[in-house]
């Protein structure tokens, strides 16, 4: 199902974008080392609730997971990119923290993702991986203008993570979203300009970049939901939620001082 936001919805999907944005930035300031991942969960949970804003994920059960998520938030370390479900775990200088949320709100969802690193560690690698999909995600935004096609979003994203040197996974990608978290189109992180749906205004999308550092095989872990790299390197997410407007695209999932 694809659904098309009617102009006077938009403000509850910008509602809705402004506390994911909120939220991701309040528990990376936060993480710190010792930072226990069970407390990130805690802490998304509480203030979830405290916006009168829904969980997408707690309750969330699709076919490629084992049981519901039971979490309020991925929270997907080093080696895990996709779905990581938090457990007891205690941050390290140096870990590769990638935090995933989406909520509901208004009726609204919007979905967003940030890598960061943890501590005073700047492992350089690690760095160039996060700015890499950084920049896969705004050459993908730059691409999403009315009349513009899902090809076209997906081979800017691809262009931008080969130039790195990244491979690229297909299996999971960016996606369209509305009263749902997870609504067609798909988005794959590579493709083929001037393929697949043509954009409309209204349409909102969650586009988002992820790589693994030398693999495109992912390994599902014994938790039955998160997603490793199959040679235990290290990975990388970035993800906004846009819609698309008359003039372009507009980043519902943009923190407050990017917006300065």
């Amino acid at each position: 199902m694809i659904e098309i936001l009617n102009p006077t919805e938009l403000p509850r999907a910008r509602e809705a974008g402004a506390l994911v944005a909120e939220i991701l930035q309040t528990l990376k300031s936060r993480s710190a080392v010792g930072t226990n991942l069970l407390d990130i969960d805690r802490w998304a949970q509480r203030m979830i609730v405290d916006a009168g804003a829904l969980s997408c994920y707690v309750d969330y059960e699709p076919s490629f997971g084992r049981g519901p998520f039971g979490h309020y938030i991925c929270t997907s370390v080093n080696d895990a990119v996709l779905h990581g479900r938090p457990y007891d775990y205690k941050l390290a200088d140096g870990d590769l923290l990638s935090l995933d949320l989406a909520v509901s709100q208004g009726g609204v969802v919007a979905d967003s993702a940030i890598s960061f690193l943890v501590g005073d560690s700047r492992p350089p690698e690690s760095v160039a991986m996060i700015g890499a999909t950084e920049r896969a995600l705004h050459a993908g935004i730059a691409a999403a203008v009315p009349g513009a096609r899902i090809g076209d979003i997906s081979h800017a994203i691809g262009s931008t993570l080969a130039a790195a040197g990244y491979p690229i996974n297909t299996q999971f990608g960016g996606h369209g979203v509305g009263s749902t978290m997870h609504q067609d189109p798909h988005v794959p992180n590579t493709g083929q300009p001037g393929r697949g749906y043509r954009l409309r205004p209204g349409l909102l999308l969650a586009l988002e970049p992820w790589v693994m550092a030398d693999t495109a095989e992912l390994v599902t872990d014994a938790d039955g939901w998160t997603l490793r790299s199959a040679t235990g390197c290290r990975t990388a997410h970035s993800e906004h939620t846009i819609a698309i407007t008359g003039d372009g695209a507009e980043i519902l999932t943009l923190p407050k001082q990017a917006h300065a």
